[in-house]
């Protein structure tokens, strides 16, 4: 990568990533697009554009302007957002891919896709789910994931196209409030931790989803990216995490730095219900095997950083 545009930079991963890859490659050389423009690093830290990520012709002129080799394409509605408005969600994220693809190939970019856990569904194994397995989600934004996933090896099959890309975990960080996922409550049980000493949870005790700092999500966009393509057995859809746990494990380590710390239940039975569907914990053989996925940083670890830099945030 030496020229790069960003799409879905206001959303959480995005803001992180954006600061990320311009400390890496230069301020000028990677473009951060949204569909809005928002105050703060992303549109004020290095080149910026607003874009709708359906607007193929407009993903290629940016393309041809900037200059740019690598399209990261992070743009889309999360999943319980778009259990909320499928039909929005189909669009910008299976309608959107596909344009953001035509126009890398047009323009012979490589390509990054993060797909998700929730390209899992109920009848996937739940324990060390493998790399390769059975998927069948049971929402709109797994569906796409899924199709997503399929889509990109048929670009990379068909037209030659460097496409890449893993499968999110839960991503937790200070630097960006949460999008409307499943998996925010980690992310809020910081926040509420520091801010008001206590957290309601809407997902239930003993609920287990994998989970990863953004920090080792960050590098492991970066290393998947500049790996060597000649050992890449996959291509999209990597498994990767750093920890699985419950809400009672989250708090406990929260309790460690702050031992008043409260923890009570109301759950969202239609968060519940997404959360049930996914697995419990993931085997990253494959992307440890491949491309050196190796995160740094475990429940622990991860709390003690959050609980420092959040009050900074």
């Amino acid at each position: 990568m030496k020229k790069i545009l960003l799409t879905g930079s206001n959303g959480q991963i995005g803001v992180a990533l954006a600061e990320h890859l311009r400390k890496i490659y230069g301020a000028n050389n990677v473009t951060a697009t949204d569909i809005a423009k928002v105050p703060g690093s992303v549109s004020e830290g290095g080149p910026f554009a607003i874009l709708d990520v359906r607007d193929g012709k407009a993903i290629g002129e940016l393309l041809a302007s900037t200059g740019a080799d690598t399209l990261i394409h992070l743009a889309g509605l999360l999943s319980a957002k778009s259990e909320m408005n499928p039909q929005l969600a189909w669009d910008t994220n299976a309608n959107g891919l596909y344009a953001a693809l035509e126009a890398a190939r047009e323009h012979g970019c490589a390509f990054f896709f993060p797909s998700s856990i929730a390209a899992f569904g109920p009848s996937t194994p739940h324990k060390n789910t493998p790399q390769d397995t059975i998927q069948h989600p049971a929402t709109i934004y797994g569906i796409a994931k899924v199709a997503g996933e399929l889509l990109c090896d048929y670009y990379h099959l068909k037209y030659g196209l460097d496409t890449r890309g893993v499968r999110f975990p839960g991503l937790i960080s200070y630097t960006a409030p949460p999008g409307g996922g499943t998996t925010d409550y980690a992310v809020h049980i910081y926040r509420d931790a520091v801010k008001k000493g206590s957290y309601v949870s809407y997902i239930g005790k003993g609920t287990y989803m994998d989970m990863m700092y953004m920090p080792d999500a960050l590098d492991a966009v970066v290393r998947l990216m500049e790996a060597d393509p000649g050992k890449l057995v996959h291509r999209n859809g990597f498994n990767i995490s750093a920890m699985s746990f419950e809400p009672e494990e989250i708090a406990a380590s929260i309790r460690r730095v702050i031992p008043a710390f409260t923890l009570t239940y109301d759950v969202d039975p239609a968060r519940q219900a997404i959360a049930d569907s996914w697995p419990d914990s993931l085997d990253c053989t494959a992307a440890r095997t491949e491309w050196g996925f190796s995160p740094e940083y475990d429940l622990d670890t991860m709390t003690k950083d959050m609980l420092e830099k959040l009050p900074k945030a």
